[in-house]
């Protein structure tokens, strides 16, 4: 069950740190390496590029730091940041 509020709404750059989250949507990163529906990790810490509208996201994902990269821009990501708690779900 997830902790979070009903229906609260999220963009990536709210999540919170030390939280874990699942993918219950898949979607494609920058880099376009997907993450697949069942997905879970730890979220770590962020980083906003402004100059890029880059938004990477550093997780703990089976024991491992990984970072994945988004851009903030409606032409790329810029939907998956703005609707991230459409896609992902707390634990």
């Amino acid at each position: 069950m997830s902790s979070q509020i009903p229906n609260r709404k999220f963009t990536a750059a709210d999540l919170t740190p030390g939280r874990k989250y699942r993918v219950v949507v898949a979607f494609v990163d920058y880099d376009g390496i997907p993450h697949p529906i069942g997905e879970s990790w730890r979220f770590l810490a962020k980083n906003f590029l402004p100059y890029d509208d880059g938004l990477t996201l550093y997780v703990d994902r089976d024991g491992r730091d990984v970072p994945f990269r988004l851009q903030w821009r409606a032409e790329t990501q810029g939907n998956i940041v703005d609707s991230f708690s459409d896609l992902v779900e707390e634990l």
